[in-house]
């Protein structure tokens, strides 16, 4: 059972150690599979998802602590382009949010560290932006550069795309990755195909297009798929000590969560009003007893967009702010005090210097 996070730090406290995964069973497509495999293979994962053990299921109250020797710990990438889901699945496979979503792409602007610790193992998820192509503002060219470190050095790479879909956007993330580091097919969103014989083109598609050594057909939103997942992952991970303590959940802030929240509020409220170069700075964030008094600044680029943002006698502004409270409350464990301001930065996108000072490196 989890409880909220200690207010120096994002965390849950558990009362035991969940169980580890189980072994992965031929639950995977291997990379360099024949052809005369491929309705094998379809059939297996279709299987998997039915009959995979569910992960977290806790052994005991009363658990001694993991030798070092015995702990295996390493960093998994998740990658993809803008708004293929990858921020819904580092969220479920922590087990509480720490990513923001919406439906706008390029919701997700920084690395997000999410962890997840089952029995022996720690898994070090971190979730990336989405590779952008369209734009070559100072603001996107920040972001590249955060996906491109973000692969430089992990222990292996979950490469997201949808089932049976492949874009030039996904081509140019795929050409990103580097030489050396295990790749794992991610084929997102499975659950919306419904006739086996409709993916064995496209997996066959994929493994010429790179020799990924798993492809793993699952959907994000079912608990099974996400179970299962942290199998597959597992013998990718080196053999060495956690590198977080055991309750740890992101290596992010308390501050750092509520401008992402208040940015997703911002996003899911305004649509595709506004464009997505619109940002969120905390201008205070102040411990007081047990409320968290916040104030923030919405930043956006033109007098129009403000109105947006603010809408009619203040109404949008106000519905941001309360949604984003009841969130934080949630998250913090604690009563939150939130002031917002809406303020006109014009051409911040394109400005390094500004780039890097709103935190975007």
């Amino acid at each position: 059972m989890t409880q909220p996070p200690s207010p120096k730090g994002t965390r849950t406290a558990h009362t035991a150690r969940a169980a580890a995964p189980a072994p992965a069973t031929g639950a995977t497509a291997a990379a360099g599979a024949g052809n005369d495999d491929l309705d094998a293979m379809l059939a297996k994962a279709f299987r998997r998802s039915a009959t995979a053990p569910a992960a977290g299921a806790a052994e005991s109250v009363d658990v001694a602590p993991v030798p070092e020797a015995e702990q295996r710990c390493g960093t998994i990438a998740i990658v993809g382009k803008p708004n293929v889901g990858k921020s819904t699945l580092l969220n479920a496979l922590v087990g509480q949010k720490v990513s923001i979503t919406s439906r706008k792409a390029q919701t997700t602007r920084h690395r997000i560290t999410g962890l997840r610790t089952l029995g022996t193992t720690q898994f070090v998820f971190v979730d990336t932006p989405g590779f952008q192509t369209r734009h070559g503002n100072a603001l996107n060219r920040a972001l590249n550069k955060t996906v491109a470190g973000a692969v430089a050095d992990v222990d292996l790479v979950v490469f997201v795309v949808e089932a049976g879909r492949f874009y030039p956007e996904d081509a140019s993330v795929l050409a990103l990755l580097p030489k050396g580091v295990p790749v794992l097919l991610l084929a997102n969103k499975f659950d919306l195909i419904h006739r086996r014989a409709e993916l064995a083109p496209w997996l066959r598609d994929m493994q010429e297009r790179h020799p990924f050594v798993d492809i793993v057909p699952m959907s994000a939103q079912n608990a099974r798929d996400v179970s299962r997942f942290y199998a597959i992952c597992e013998k990718y991970l080196p053999q060495q000590p956690w590198m977080y303590g055991e309750d740890e959940l992101t290596d992010r802030s308390e501050k750092f969560l509520a401008s992402e929240i208040v940015r997703e509020k911002l996003f899911r409220l305004t649509g595709d009003e506004l464009p997505y170069t619109s940002t969120v700075i905390i201008d205070k964030f102040e411990e007081d007893g047990g409320m968290r008094r916040i104030a923030a600044t919405i930043v956006v680029e033109r007098d129009g967009h403000k109105g947006m943002v603010i809408g009619n006698q203040g109404e949008k502004l106000k519905r941001i702010g309360t949604e984003a409270r009841v969130e934080l409350e949630k998250l913090l464990g604690a009563k939150v005090f939130l002031e917002l301001w809406v303020k006109v930065r014009s051409g911040w996108a394109d400005d390094d210097a500004r780039v890097r000072s709103f935190g975007y490196e």
